[in-house]
């Protein structure tokens, strides 16, 4: 069989389940993403040997320490992605919730109940564990899913998703529910995206050449965000303590994720008193700092910093830093350079923290906490099958209310329109 054609049936076939998967009940969708969370655990040893496979690749090949982070299916990582699978199985089925109901003149009630999109196409780089998350998702909202993951996870993702078709065809659930493209041919994406006939919307996760590439090429619709350069605001009021925490955790705890902060924003009435002993802090992690003209008077070793770095996604250990005169050019600076991902204030300020939420226009705003938070699991949604920045039809951390869309449901007495 031909690649175009092997594609063709693939998509096909999650066309026709996904009708069933529209109309599962929720105790079917429960139990088997229950028994998906097992079987992880339980499959353990198998999952991590082929792992090693794509490790040792990625290695010889040169593949950069942040992808090599996200590739790792380390003990942690599986027990995150059996907890995302129970975390799932617990939240409300949004499919066929009526959202509204509201009657007309002539007596017709009119309402809105949610559905699920159909046929979800997920092309990724790195990240096995979004094998597992997307397919929760997916199931729970009732769509089909189509999984291409990048060549540097072709052993992870296929053996994580044997586990879970395993696991849920003995619930009943039909096979294409959940398919792996299992080549690593490029042409296979590119014959996936071409299929806006059995495909209904494409999501991309990795790199802003993989997001790039994908956006050009596709027929379908795509679910998208090019690069995370997340902010974090110390205002004049802010508790220096929580600050220096905040910060330390925003850039060091994992430097090579779309969330982690790559320009930090500092008021000048506190810059003297917070910037020195952040900046040790920040030493002693390794963090390389490129300062505004302000910020190397201040600690006189950092590297200027070029227009380039403000727009920059590091993914690394490098911190972008800038001393600003006060709430309005710390906002114009987020406006002009950030890429509408996640930013945070730290401030004692009530109504700088409800100018900041308002007034910001990323996907996900903080007060007071780090940007690590951006993220389907931290905030509740059971896990995410990835972040938005663009504004249809969804923005920012993307769960299972997010894979539904709604039709209109009218009850009628006989009406007739004149």
């Amino acid at each position: 069989m031909s690649l175009k054609n092997e594609i063709l049936q693939i998509a096909r076939k999650a066309k026709e389940d996904s009708q069933v998967l529209a109309n599962l009940p929720t105790s079917t969708k429960n139990a088997a993403l229950e028994g998906m969370a097992g079987a992880l655990i339980k499959a353990r040893a198998k999952l991590k040997k082929a792992n090693a496979l794509d490790l040792a690749s990625a290695r010889k090949t040169g593949l950069s320490s942040a992808m090599i982070d996200r590739l790792n299916l380390s003990d942690s990582t599986l027990r995150g992605m059996a907890e995302s699978l129970k975390a799932v199985a617990l939240l409300p089925d949004p499919v066929g919730e009526i959202t509204k109901m509201w009657s007309r003149p002539n007596g017709l009630r009119v309402g809105k109940m949610r559905i699920p999109l159909g046929v979800i196409g997920m092309i990724y780089e790195s990240r096995p564990n979004v094998t597992s998350d997307a397919a929760g998702l997916c199931l729970k909202a009732g769509n089909a899913v189509i999984l291409r993951g990048g060549s540097e996870a072709i052993h992870s993702n296929l053996a994580i998703a044997e586990v879970l078709r395993a696991v849920s065809q003995q619930h009943g659930i039909p096979a294409g529910a959940i398919q792996v493209i299992p080549t690593t041919s490029r042409q296979a994406v590119e014959e996936m995206l071409q299929l806006e006939e059995y495909i209904d919307v494409i999501i991309p996760r990795g790199g802003e050449d993989l997001i790039r590439f994908v956006v050009s090429r596709s027929k379908i619709p795509v679910i998208k965000h090019y690069k995370g350069v997340c902010h974090v605001f110390v205002d004049a009021s802010a508790d220096l303590r929580m600050a220096q925490l905040i910060c330390y955790n925003a850039k060091v705890q994992r430097p090579g994720v779309c969330n982690a902060m790559e320009t930090l924003l500092v008021h000048r009435e506190i810059a003297p008193r917070f910037l020195p002993p952040m900046a040790e802090k920040f030493q002693a992690a390794g963090v390389e700092l490129r300062g505004c003209p302000e910020t190397r008077r201040l600690l006189k070793f950092p590297k200027a910093a070029k227009e380039a770095d403000w727009f920059a996604e590091y993914l690394d250990l490098i911190l972008a830093v800038r001393v600003v005169g006060g709430l309005d050019e710390a906002i114009a600076h987020i406006v002009r350079y950030g890429s509408s991902h996640t930013d945070s204030i730290v401030t004692q300020d009530y109504a700088n923290a409800q100018r900041f939420l308002k007034e910001v226009p990323s996907s996900t705003v903080l007060v007071n906490a780090s940007t690590r938070f951006s993220d389907g699991f931290e905030l509740g949604l059971g896990a995410e099958i990835g972040i938005s920045t663009t504004k249809l039809h969804a923005f920012g951390p993307m769960g299972v209310e997010d894979l539904t869309t709604s039709k209109f449901i009218v009850y009628g007495s006989g009406q007739i329109r004149t």
